[in-house]
């Protein structure tokens, strides 16, 4: 193993870390800038929207771009921009500025969220072995490094201005630097020279769309305990405010935990197997969520919650990356069709609680669960994630 290959593995994680911290940081400032301008609720919610649609619109266009130029280059330019727009978003003194500002960094964040994947899937191939669970375990280490550099700041009295724009002049650098350890992304065909003219366009395989539906699933079961733990806690089972809080980073230490040991699991047990045990799971724990009779007993419940799904999305986006022989491509359409779970999940639960009541609105989480399984029952039996894929020495060596 070259030492240019460990420097891939090790940017594309701190790339996974700096993408949760640049995420998370916007995140925890919600409140702060609903402050500073005055916004009602309705405004915020305008504002992450907007945030989100642009983040998947990008998504949705990646795949051409990605076949095109690699998520090596791609991330050498969205990475910075993804900090210089967080940095935008601080500074913006209007709410249609601000609304500006929050869809040029979605758009950003989805261009480095799907290049990341594909990233991680060129070195995931180098190595011939599972390492995208340990990839978004950096995302969790990034969001909660947030949530406690957020907690430091405003206890400092530091505003969402300087904050912001804090994080965002040190990512600057700390992009750059990683960025020199990226691996090329793998040709599409054997001979295939840069500078070519590209292979006609051929349509996704199959797999590609399942892997897409089970990556949607997970991503709103994500998305619907982000957006309504805190309220189910507190309005439902009675917590106080404090307790309820610790609902979502209860959840991420569970993904943390999951992710970490998940390479490991998949490498025993296969992909499918697990993604199959991981929807159980999903179902099993979150239906003690929505019956705990107490807030404790379901705080205790979002850990296990958080163990149980946090290794199907990076699963999925791993083999949508071995789907073909380039992953850009096929990760953009999985990311794409994931993050419209994102986006969808915490609204279908808001709608359903109005009709009936917030407990079952949440139950949606169960049914997807329960999903997830049945869908990889269908992915093709394999205990490897990827093809061990030759690299050139030379391009490796231009990675560094």
């Amino acid at each position: 193993m070259t030492r240019d290959l460990r420097a891939a593995r090790t940017g594309a994680v701190l790339t996974f870390v700096l993408a949760g911290l640049l995420c998370g940081s916007m995140t925890v400032r919600i409140p702060a800038l609903s402050d500073k301008l005055g916004l009602s609720e309705a405004s915020v919610g305008v504002t992450l929207l907007v945030w989100g649609l642009g983040a998947l619109i990008t998504m949705q266009s990646m795949r051409g771009v990605m076949a095109r130029f690699g998520s090596r280059s791609i991330l050498r330019v969205a990475a910075p921009l993804t900090a210089i727009t967080l940095a935008l978003l601080a500074v913006a003194p209007s709410f249609p500025l601000a609304l500006a500002a929050s869809g040029l960094f979605g758009m950003a964040f989805g261009a480095v969220d799907v290049a990341m994947n594909a990233q991680g899937s060129a070195v995931e191939r180098a190595y011939g072995r599972p390492l995208m669970n340990g990839m978004h375990a950096g995302w969790c280490v990034g969001a909660i490094s947030a949530g406690l550099l957020g907690t430091a700041a405003i206890a400092a009295g530091l505003s969402i201005t300087v904050h912001l724009a804090l994080v965002a002049l040190l990512a600057l650098p700390v992009a750059a630097l990683v960025s020199r350890s990226y691996l090329p992304d793998p040709v599409t065909a054997p001979g295939r020279e840069r500078g070519a003219p590209a292979a006609p366009r051929r349509r996704m395989p199959p797999v590609v769309y399942l892997l897409g539906v089970i990556a949607f699933c997970a991503f709103m079961v994500e998305g619907t305990v982000a957006d309504w733990n805190g309220l189910y806690l507190r309005n439902v089972l009675g917590a106080p405010e404090a307790l309820a809080a610790l609902g979502y980073p209860i959840f991420e230490a569970g993904m943390l935990a999951g992710r970490l040991a998940g390479d490991r699991v998949q490498v025993r047990f296969g992909a499918r197997g697990m993604m199959v045990a991981s929807g159980l799971a999903t179902a099993a724990t979150f239906a003690v969520v929505i019956t705990a009779p107490t807030a404790p007993i379901a705080i205790s419940a979002m850990l296990f919650v958080g163990v149980a799904v946090a290794t199907v999305s990076p699963m999925a986006m791993s083999l949508a990356g071995g789907a073909t022989g380039s992953p850009g491509p096929t990760i953009a359409q999985t990311g794409a069709m994931g993050y419209a779970g994102l986006l969808l999940g915490p609204v279908i639960v808001g709608f359903l609680s109005d009709l009936v009541t917030l407990r079952v609105g949440l139950g949606i989480a169960v049914v997807l669960g329960v999903l997830i399984a049945a869908v990889a029952w269908f992915l093709p039996r394999s205990r490897a994630v990827t093809v061990p894929l030759e690299t050139p020495r030379r391009e490796l060596s231009m990675a560094a």
